[in-house]
């Protein structure tokens, strides 16, 4: 039989909101498309849904900015406010500039604006979505949750839209994890020709949430979460958490050169 696995989106999931069942939701989702859960399924959840259902919303008005967050908004060119936000979610400074304020989050995740995001959310950027205060153990209360309704063993996934370093486009990627197989790691084996491979270590979670958001989208689909079915080696209860995901400072080959770089947030 030829190698392949298959991608399901779940659209018919309602507006997700605070102190919502998102297992539930899930399972009922996938139930009413035909697809229902099975044991070895890896379920990609869209950030934005588990933000949602944990309350990680906040209205602009409701913050104030301190004078560091006014001085790097008359930087980066952003509200005060929000920049403020950032800044609570944020372990260190990374680049600020006119248009961009790039952080590492308390998660350890460096990405744009401590991944704090207003679209999808109100239809008004004077409400924002802050991350889940920790994507990891959300991907495992969901995953056990689906344990504990439907009896079988699933990877899920916490998914978020992120650029690159040198290439343009954004893609989803893994931001939290729980019984997933993070890499796929080929050191030390030998390729067809007999050499051994010394660096190549695949990022697993971050290719199944980018292939999830091929059929989530990122605008109107309505398409909070996936299903991949038919990699069932990737599943492993054992496994818990995403850190490893995150390259630790010392292996960056580009690092940022102006006063902000590495500065540590309050």
């Amino acid at each position: 039989m030829p190698k392949g696995y298959s991608v399901y989106g779940l659209s018919d999931i309602p507006e997700v909101r605070e102190g919502d069942d998102l297992p539930r939701l899930l399972i009922e989702s996938a139930d009413k498309q035909g697809l229902e859960i099975n044991q070895g399924d890896i379920i990609i959840v869209a950030q934005k849904i588990v933000s949602k259902a944990e309350g990680r919303r906040m209205s602009l008005s409701e913050v104030k900015p301190s004078s560091e967050a006014m001085n790097i908004a008359q930087l980066c060119g952003k509200d005060p406010r929000f920049v403020e936000l950032v800044l609570r979610e944020s372990d260190k400074l990374r680049i600020v500039k006119p248009g961009h304020l790039i952080v590492t989050t308390r998660h350890g995740i460096t990405c744009a604006n401590a991944g704090i995001d207003v679209s999808n959310v109100e239809g008004t950027t004077e409400t924002v979505l802050l991350l889940p205060v920790s994507p990891d153990e959300s991907a495992k209360r969901i995953r056990t949750g689906i344990k504990d309704a439907t009896g079988w063993d699933v990877g899920v996934i916490i998914s978020d839209t992120h650029g690159r370093t040198l290439r343009d486009g954004q893609v989803n990627v893994a931001i939290g994890s729980s019984g997933v197989v993070n890499f796929r790691d080929y050191r030390g084996k030998r390729d067809m020709r007999g050499y051994v491979l010394h660096v190549k270590q695949i990022s697993v979670a971050d290719e199944l949430a980018g292939a999830a958001e091929l059929v989530m989208g990122q605008a109107d689909e309505a398409t909070p979460a996936a299903i991949i079915r038919g990699l069932p080696e990737i599943v492993d209860p054992s496994k818990e958490g995403s850190a490893e995901l995150n390259m630790p400072d010392s292996r960056w080959f580009f690092k940022p050169e102006q006063p902000f770089a590495e500065q540590m947030v309050r």
